[in-house]
């Protein structure tokens, strides 16, 4: 346990925050993370159909994002 709580109070002080806020806010993003895993949507079967619909229609051009996935990522250095 004291480990532990070292290791919460040299990460809390990285991040310029107490280690309760610090924690806390782990706490929360952890929470949101688990409660969007869960999260279920209900709709109708017509747009239930509507949305199949968009998923299954071509995207149309995007130049920038073709610019985009064109760029080697700056992490990964053997692309370069």
């Amino acid at each position: 346990m004291p480990r532990q709580l070292d290791l919460i109070d040299r990460a809390a002080k990285l991040v310029d925050k107490n280690p309760c806020d610090f924690v806390l806010d782990a706490a929360c993003e952890n929470a949101r993370r688990v409660l969007l895993d869960q999260t279920t949507i209900h709709v109708d079967v017509e747009k239930f159909q509507q949305f199949v619909a968009l998923l299954d229609t071509p995207s149309s051009p995007n130049p920038g994002l073709d610019r985009l996935m064109a760029k080697n990522p700056p992490w990964d250095t053997n692309l370069a």
